[in-house]
């Protein structure tokens, strides 16, 4: 392990227990409800990934955090530790989101390597953490027109949003990310590439969003995104 890999996991458990922290004292001092409470750690720890991908020299620490809250964030779901993050009838969904942010970086990052994908794990992620914490904001804030598929309630403003906030995330960081600091050995995408990928992941990030069961749009969404990019990228590149 490295220094500047120690530095990252410094920051990194920082941040993340920083991030807890104040969600409990917005909620517990400033009467914040619960679901933006929520949505702020969703949307604060998804962003994390451009501090892990930017800090880390070797990935097989860089993981080491999101793997981490895997385990931490069982705890605080089975035990209710944290009332700014799970209410009573909250589904594991965290547990989800550090799943499968865990995986996706198994999966694509690659630190100091040619072969280094690790803007295809950041793009899936925000497919997420911007996609569907607006998509669940405006869904029950401003939706008037849903659908139901099994037990799954949505909006089909939400949808719109969530359509619309993936799009427009994983475009702008398949644009910026490969080339950049954050992912040096890769090669830069074209506009039309990033725009059609984007374009694509976000159609089936959307339709996975809608019909996932509760909770479990924080597997489905991210790696189904992240899925299509690759693909796309592999025909079209």
């Amino acid at each position: 392990m490295s220094t500047r890999d120690l530095i990252g996991l410094i920051a990194s458990f920082g941040y993340a227990f920083s991030l807890l922290i104040i969600a409990e004292v917005i909620r517990r001092w400033r009467g914040y409800p619960q679901d933006f409470t929520r949505k702020f750690v969703h949307i604060g720890a998804g962003m994390w990934v451009f501090g892990v991908l930017a800090l880390f020299e070797n990935w097989t620490i860089g993981i080491i955090p999101f793997a981490t809250f895997i385990v931490l964030n069982y705890i605080f779901y089975r035990f209710r530790l944290l009332e700014s993050v799970d209410s009573p009838d909250s589904s594991p969904g965290t547990v989800y989101f550090a799943l499968s942010i865990t995986l996706l970086f198994l999966a694509f990052w690659r630190t100091n390597s040619a072969d280094d994908r690790g803007y295809i794990a950041a793009a899936g992620t925000m497919a997420m953490t911007w996609g569907d914490a607006l998509a669940a904001i405006v869904g029950k804030r401003w939706g008037r027109h849903h659908y139901q598929i099994g037990r799954g309630r949505r909006s089909f403003e939400g949808s719109a949003t969530m359509f619309i906030a993936s799009l427009i995330a994983m475009l702008l960081t398949l644009l910026y990310v490969p080339g950049s600091a954050l992912s040096p050995l890769s090669t830069p995408i074209s506009f039309t590439v990033a725009l059609l990928s984007s374009i694509s992941a976000a159609i089936v990030a959307t339709l996975a969003e809608g019909v996932s069961p509760h909770g479990t749009d924080n597997i489905s969404v991210p790696l189904l995104a992240a899925a299509v990019i690759a693909g796309m990228l592999a025909v079209v590149q």
